[in-house]
């Protein structure tokens, strides 16, 4: 879909659309995305912290959403 399209289509369901809260939710988000964007600048432990961390990824070395869960529930005695 092309950048024309997708403005008409908006367009159109801002247009139909009696709901406030979703109006002033589209528009917040519209507005946050004219603002400047400062660039969050990483200091080296941060960078050696995510590399460090995506090794561990790679090698397999990280628990999925259900272990984790698991481990917790364990921890809390449930």
């Amino acid at each position: 879909m092309s950048t024309i399209e997708l403005r008409r289509r908006l367009i159109d369901k801002i247009q139909e659309t009696e709901n406030e809260a979703l109006l002033a939710e589209a528009y917040r988000l519209l507005e946050s995305g004219t603002e400047n964007i400062e660039v969050y600048k990483l200091n080296d432990e941060q960078r050696k912290a995510i590399s460090d961390a995506r090794d561990q990824i790679n090698s397999g070395q990280f628990l999925t959403n259900e272990q984790s869960e698991k481990e917790i529930d364990e921890w809390l005695d449930k």
